[in-house]
């Protein structure tokens, strides 16, 4: 039987490395920086250690930290078993949010609006995906009334009054508000905003979506 060199032997266990993830890879650095950062972020989000992590997905404690890092970019099926461990869209890993600052310009800004436009909303994030939390910016006209459906079970408004004075109904039950003051409530239940004076009323609204469980304790 032939002896293997300690070059050749060497190669060998490069290649083994490298079926997990291609620390050699600089064809896509941007992808590379993108999936870490994105890893690191859902991990801590989930309070899990680099151990738990690679005991639930069946990848490597070692390999996870290189992603983190930025050394290694995963082969596509190991980075579909982080995303099912983590319970998370594939898309997710692979969306660049941290790149730098999004500014959205009020001029040009894409809104939605009632059918008979007395009812505004304007986003403010960028509609590059799905998100757990969602910002915008409200305008009802003077006297007039939009109401909701119930939004899927957990979610949460948090609401305030900027310029005029607001009437809620939350499953049933009434509120006024003035400039100044906010309410939160549990939006899967139907619900209304009404312009209770002959002024704009404009709000801020932060929408919160029930997280998606991730790994079992």
């Amino acid at each position: 039987m032939a002896t293997k060199t300690a070059s050749e032997t060497t190669s060998e266990a490069t290649r083994g490395r490298r079926s997990e993830g291609r620390p050699e890879d600089t064809a896509a650095p941007d992808l590379t920086r993108i999936v870490g950062h994105n890893l690191r972020r859902l991990r801590v989000r989930r309070g899990l250690s680099l151990e738990r992590l690679s005991r639930v997905s069946g990848v490597s404690r070692a390999m996870l930290g290189q992603v983190e890092l930025g050394q290694s970019t995963p082969t596509i099926n190991v980075l579909w078993k982080i995303v099912r461990a983590l319970n998370v869209p594939f898309s997710t890993v692979m969306t660049d949010g941290g790149a730098a600052p999004a500014v959205m310009r009020a001029k040009g800004a894409r809104t939605l609006a009632s059918h008979d436009g007395a009812f505004v909303s304007r986003a403010l994030f960028p509609l590059d995906g799905p998100r757990e939390v969602e910002f915008y910016e409200l305008r009802l006209a003077p006297r007039a009334v939009e109401r909701a459906d119930p939004h899927p079970p957990g979610t949460k408004e948090n609401l305030v009054v900027v310029e005029g004075s607001l009437g809620m109904v939350v499953g049933g039950v009434s509120h006024d508000l003035d400039a100044g003051d906010a309410i939160l409530f549990e939006a899967d239940v139907p619900h209304e905003y009404w312009n209770r004076s002959d002024k704009p009323l404009r709000m801020y609204l932060v929408m919160t979506y029930t997280a998606r469980e991730a790994i079992a304790p």
